[in-house]
């Protein structure tokens, strides 16, 4: 009971309940208020008709009231002229007409099932006559009729003297009337029903085309729970909000996918590069401690130990530098800075290091300052882990470029060198975290594989990229800044 409750509070049951229920609505609306009108309407055109046909009836009736003629019901109803000519008048007409005095006695009926019977009209209508010279309703006049029916009375007035001189009311079955409404609910109800169906059914199909995206997204949700991101939608080639969902799904789950891969990837490069040191940390202080390695050779082997513990601490201390960069907004305060200063800055502080590799430098920085937007420290160490690579990879004797030109509003930076061609399937991988050629494990012990991952980061919280591009030995590193 309750797992086919939830099912009936789903979104598909919520549609369809909703849309049955504004069309039976409007269809009910629609009906009363068409009823209400051509109801009306059609009951003043019939008061209106019998009114008509009362005034004729009372204008042929003044001659037989008039001077008091016929002093009671007997008198009139005892002549035939009379009597021939109201009930001809009834039958063309299809209206009975009640004749009577001033006071409402009914002298004359062309209805014969009230023939014999003594009626006085209503005193509310034959004063409703004499005062506004014209009544209408619907009633059964007290009890006379099983039904009501349409009675509208006039005033039988004398033209010469302008007095009353009685009173024709005129009686119409409302059997025709009542024929037409019954028909018209009937078809009412058969075109509502035919109408509630359509729409039933449309919005079904409608209502299906829009959950099955959805549900198909929630055991999708599912599956991502549960670490598995292979899982695509499909946008049955709609291009509405459903199909920019399932796109908008789709590419969420590509970087899902994308995130756990590089999460795994991350991993496992660190347990990595971790392993390595901690390992012949541990190995080579076991051997002095159990007396493997002799005393004379401890010193050299505690070298060792505290070059990879310093390893150790530089590669923690790089992945917090990651965190943190990445938490920063240095675009946010606006403040510009001198590229140019900054990139001689970087060039003395790797002195050292260039000349220890045997290296010239090609320095093409301009005198005049390059003002750029961007947070000077974070440049800085942009330029100086570029540097730091293109120095630890050039060929010795080779020379270093370092410039830069502005293009279009932009600084634009080059950093060069002279060594080995890296292969086009790795400079992709290049600025991935940890990532290091094979031939570069070997020859870079101090590295971690964090610089140029480092340097994607910070320009890429600058809003720009870094380009990469190696031929016939000459490796290239190009960025740019916005100097507004």
């Amino acid at each position: 009971m309750k797992k086919l409750r939830k099912q009936f509070q789903g979104l598909y049951w919520r549609q369809m309940f909703v849309t049955a229920g504004m069309v039976l609505l409007t269809l009910l609306l629609l009906g009363a208020s068409f009823f209400s009108l051509s109801y009306n309407y059609a009951r003043g055109q019939k008061s209106e008709e019998i009114m008509a046909k009362a005034r004729v009836m009372s204008q042929l009736s003044i001659n037989y009231l008039e001077n008091g003629r016929y002093m009671d019901i007997e008198d009139l109803r005892s002549d035939p002229d009379f009597q021939q000519l109201a009930t001809f008048a009834a039958i063309v007409s299809d209206v009975h007409f009640m004749i009577c005095d001033t006071e409402g006695h009914v002298l004359l009926t062309t209805d014969q099932a009230l023939e014999g019977k003594v009626i006085t009209m209503p005193e509310s209508m034959s004063r409703e006559i004499l005062e506004k010279g014209a009544s209408a309703r619907r009633d059964s006049l007290g009890g006379l009729y099983e039904s009501r029916r349409f009675v509208v009375g006039v005033p039988a007035v004398n033209p010469e003297t302008q007095e009353v001189v009685g009173e024709v009311y005129g009686v119409s079955t409302t059997s025709s009337l009542d024929s037409m409404w019954q028909g018209f609910i009937g078809l009412f109800f058969m075109t509502a029903f035919v109408v509630l169906m359509i729409s039933f059914m449309a919005s079904s199909i409608t209502t299906m085309r829009q959950v099955q995206p959805i549900r198909e997204m929630v055991q999708a949700t599912r599956r991502y729970a549960e670490g598995d991101f292979d899982i695509r939608m499909n946008d049955y080639g709609r291009d509405d909000e459903i199909g920019e969902l399932a796109a908008s799904f789709n590419a969420m789950a590509e970087s899902l996918q994308q995130t756990e891969r590089q999460r795994r990837e991350f991993i496992a490069n660190i347990s990595h590069e971790l392993k390595t040191p901690m390992t012949t940390i541990a190995g080579y202080t076991d051997g002095i401690l159990d007396g493997t390695i002799p005393p004379e050779r401890e010193k050299q082997y505690l070298q060792i130990i505290s070059d990879e513990s310093r390893r150790l601490s530089r590669m923690v201390r790089r992945m917090l530098d990651v965190s943190q960069l990445q938490a920063i907004d240095p675009l946010k305060s606006g403040s510009h800075f001198d590229i140019c200063e900054s990139m001689r800055r970087v060039l003395i502080s790797m002195e050292k290091k260039i000349t220890d590799r045997d290296l010239d430098v090609d320095a093409d920085i301009p005198e005049e300052p390059i003002l750029v937007l961007g947070d000077n420290d974070m440049i800085t160490q942009v330029i100086y882990n570029l540097l730091e690579n293109a120095t630890k990879f050039a060929r010795s004797g080779s020379t270093l470029y370092l410039g830069v030109t502005t293009i279009d509003g932009k600084a634009r930076v080059t950093v060069r060198n002279l060594g080995d061609t890296i292969p086009a399937e790795e400079l992709p991988l290049l600025f991935e975290r940890f990532h290091k050629s094979d031939k570069s494990r070997s020859e870079d012990k101090d590295g971690v594989g964090l610089g140029l991952y480092i340097v994607k980061t910070i320009l890429e919280q600058h809003k720009e990229k870094i380009n990469v591009t190696s031929e016939n030995g000459v490796t290239t590193f190009t960025f740019s800044l916005a100097m507004e």
